[in-house]
């Protein structure tokens, strides 16, 4: 059996809409965890989606697989 791919959704207010630097940090949205990057995906969509005329509010998908079995 393999393992779970593990991904991370969050997302909040950046500081450019260009870039990933986050600001206010104790107000993130973390989404969820999930075990495929497909649930992940539909996460991050809707999570998006909510805040798509906010163009300062990003939502990410993280693969937390990568970061904890990088050679892997």
């Amino acid at each position: 059996m393999t393992s779970p791919k593990l991904h991370l959704v969050f997302g909040g207010r950046v500081k450019d809409p260009q870039k990933l630097d986050f600001c206010e940090l104790d107000k993130l949205d973390v989404v969820g965890i999930f075990p495929d990057y497909a649930e992940a995906e539909e996460a991050w969509r809707s999570s998006a989606q909510r805040t798509v005329d906010d163009a300062e509010m990003r939502y990410v998908v993280v693969h937390l697989h990568k970061l904890l079995q990088p050679d892997a």
